[in-house]
C-alpha cells in the first residue's frame, strides 16, 4: 500500500513537472516578445495611452515582463525543496525568488495594475493582487528567518499560487473566449479574478486538510 502511494506521488510529481515545463516554455516565449524593446509590440500596442502620457510605465512594464520569468522558474525549484546536488540550492533559489518579488515583480505588478485593462472592476483586482503576492512572499522570508519552516513552506505556497496567476489568467482567457465569446474588455474583467482567487482557495484547501 505504502509502495502505491509513492508510486502515485512520484507519478504526479511528474506530471507537475512537465505541465510546469509546458507552460512555462510558452511564458518564456511571451517574454522574447519584448525582446529588443520596442513599446509597439504585443500588449504595448493596446497601452498607447499609458506609454505616450506616462513615461515610467515602460520601467514597470519591463521590470514586471523581464523579472517574473525568472520568478516563475526559481519559485517552482524552491517548491520542490530540493538542492539537486548543490550545497543550498533550496535556499539560495528561494532567496532569489522572494528578493526578485519583494523588490521588483510585485511593486511593478502593482503599478500596472491601476492601468489594467477593463475598467476599475479589473483594477481593483489586480491591485489587490500585486498587495497580496507581497505580502505573502514577505511573511514567507519573514517566517524563514525566524526559523518557523513549517509555516514558511505554507506561505511560500501561497505566494507561488499568486506567481502562478500569470500563467492560470492565460489559461482562463483562452476558456472563456472560446465558450462565451466575449468582446476583450469584458474578458479582462473576468480573468481579472478568475486567475489567482481559484489558486489560493486551493492553496488554503490543501493548507486546511495538511496536504502542504
Amino acid at each position: 500500500m505504502l509502495s502505491v502511494k509513492r508510486n502515485t506521488a512520484f507519478f504526479f510529481k511528474i506530471l507537475l513537472i512537465i505541465g510546469f515545463g509546458y507552460f512555462f516554455w510558452l511564458m518564456l516565449k511571451i517574454t522574447l516578445e519584448y525582446i529588443p524593446i520596442d513599446p509597439n509590440v504585443s500588449f504595448l500596442m493596446i497601452k498607447q495611452t499609458e506609454v505616450t502620457e506616462r513615461p515610467e510605465y515602460l520601467y514597470f512594464f519591463y521590470t514586471h515582463v523581464y523579472t517574473s520569468i525568472f520568478v516563475l522558474l526559481s519559485g517552482f525549484l524552491a517548491i520542490l525543496r530540493r538542492d539537486f546536488g548543490w550545497k543550498n540550492f533550496h535556499r539560495n533559489i528561494g532567496k532569489l525568488y522572494i528578493i526578485l518579488i519583494l523588490i521588483f515583480a510585485a511593486p511593478s505588478g502593482f503599478y500596472m495594475g491601476i492601468f489594467a485593462n477593463g475598467g476599475l472592476f479589473s483594477k481593483i483586482s489586480f491591485v489587490i493582487l500585486g498587495f497580496l503576492w507581497w505580502f505573502s512572499t514577505f511573511k514567507a522570508y519573514q517566517l524563514a528567518t525566524q526559523k518557523k519552516f513549517k509555516e514558511h513552506k505554507q506561505w511560500m505556497w501561497r505566494s507561488f499560487a499568486f506567481t502562478l496567476s500569470a500563467i492560470t489568467l492565460r489559461m482562463w482567457k483562452v476558456i472563456i473566449v472560446y465558450l462565451f465569446h466575449l468582446n476583450p474588455m469584458d474578458v479582462y474583467q473576468v480573468i481579472a479574478w478568475l486567475g489567482w482567487i481559484p489558486n489560493i482557495l486551493l492553496i488554503e484547501y490543501l493548507i486546511t486538510k495538511k496536504q502542504i
